[in-house]
This record gives C-alpha cells, structure tokens and sequence, in this order.
C-alpha cells in the first residue's frame, strides 16, 4: 500500500484496486481508519482527537491531489506523494 503523505506520526496511505466510495486510511500509534476526502471517518477507532483534527485539515487542504491519486489508482498507475501538514 503507497504511502502518500506522513506528518506529525500520521501515516497516509491508499491501497490498489479500492472500492467505492474514494478514501484513503490512515495510521496513528496503532489507530487506523479509513476517511474520505474531506476527513470524516468512514471505518475504525481513532482515539485521538487531535490526530483526527490534523487528518481532516490535511485531506481538506489536499483534495483536489488525493481525487487525482483515486483516479490514478483505478487506472493501475503509481500515485504521487502529498506534501505533508506543516
């Protein structure tokens, strides 16, 4: 699974031939869930609210970049890196 962005311990990631609806998962001292693009939680258990509060800024800062990365993915080709939250 392509990691496409980390900051602050938060690992972004997006699997190959996904379903619908488009998200990405992400990881956090063995937290994980899955978003969609505009960082609410689909699936999983986060506990910390600042992790979550940090994946919906970052998702909402990087939309447009991680809808190219779905498309990129459902086509078979590789998928750009995304630059972290500062």
């Amino acid at each position: 699974m392509p990691t496409l962005s980390s900051f602050y311990g938060i690992m972004i990631r997006m699997y190959y031939r996904e379903h619908e609806p488009a998200h990405f998962h992400a990881e956090y001292q063995g937290q994980q869930g899955t978003f969609d693009f505009s960082g609410k939680p689909i699936a999983g258990a986060f506990r910390s609210r600042t992790a979550l509060r940090l994946i919906r800024e970052w998702s909402q800062l990087h939309r447009a970049e991680l809808e190219q990365n779905w498309e990129r993915m459902k086509a078979g080709e590789a998928l750009d890196r995304i630059e972290p939250l500062d």
